[in-house]
């Protein structure tokens, strides 16, 4: 009998370390090293949106963040490599489209699946603003530009695109204005009550979370970096994505 259960031992051993890691079953994420700084954060031209105000100054160490928002392809071999369900499309296709109809929940597993994370509010509008600049959009402050950056209601014909088909921002970012909204890491505060506020709720905790960039089925005036929309956590939506991040010389 003991020679018996000695051989189950070695060949449960065997199968484990022939079995591929997580790692080794994603595909890779093109990230950018963002340059710390201290930038002022909000409604630059205060204009709009009441939820980006008062202004507030912003410091950063460096970071990294996504080049691309995630694509099916990526989501795909993470969720065949997790076991979890596939997310739905739109019919239009998937590979190096955007994904969509994702939680906050399903984004940020996604991103600790790479030793990643989603990216703080502060850290997404400063990424988007090409270091803090006090652009508009991603890449250009002239709505008359805004088309050869981003996908929106006027150009896109209602549906989301393959990622990094327009310019990129000066940072060499691409879709931060447009294609789809994407997911940040903080809950949804108000900068009237609570400016500087980078509070990183846990998995389990329910709360509003704050979403970043507009999407294909949205006017120019939501495409602007500093535009701020709250949905639930749990909400699955056709113009939601996200990207994601990490602290710069650290795994976690």
């Amino acid at each position: 009998m003991k020679y018996i259960s000695a051989f189950l031992l070695l060949l449960m051993t065997g199968c484990a370390l022939f079995r591929p890691s997580l790692q080794s079953q994603l595909e890779p994420l093109e990230m950018t090293r963002i340059e710390g700084g201290t930038f002022i954060m909000g409604d630059v031209i205060e204009e709009e949106n009441d939820d980006s105000l008062p202004l507030h100054e912003v410091t950063l160490p460096d970071y990294y963040i996504g080049t691309y928002e995630v694509t099916y392809r990526q989501y795909d071999a993470y969720a065949e490599a997790t076991k979890r369900e596939l997310s739905r499309d739109d019919g239009r296709g998937r590979g190096n489209r955007a994904v969509i109809y994702v939680n906050w929940y399903d984004a940020q597993a996604f991103c600790n699946a790479y030793g990643y994370r989603l990216p703080t509010e502060q850290e997404w509008e400063y990424a988007a603003r090409s270091g803090g600049k006090h652009e508009i959009y991603a890449g250009t402050s002239d709505p008359d530009s805004l088309d050869h950056f981003a996908r929106h209601k006027n150009n896109s014909g209602g549906y989301s695109f393959l990622v990094g088909t327009k310019k990129p921002n000066g940072l060499g970012l691409y879709d931060m204005s447009g294609n789809v909204a994407e997911y940040v890491g903080d809950y949804y505060p108000f900068y009237k009550t609570d400016p500087d506020s980078i509070e990183y709720y846990p998995l389990e905790e329910r709360a509003m979370r704050a979403i970043r960039g507009g999407s294909f089925n949205q006017e120019d005036n939501v495409l602007r970096t500093y535009w701020r929309v709250g949905v639930l956590a749990e909400l699955q939506d056709h113009t939601i994505g996200f990207r994601c991040a990490k602290s710069a010389g650290k795994e976690n």
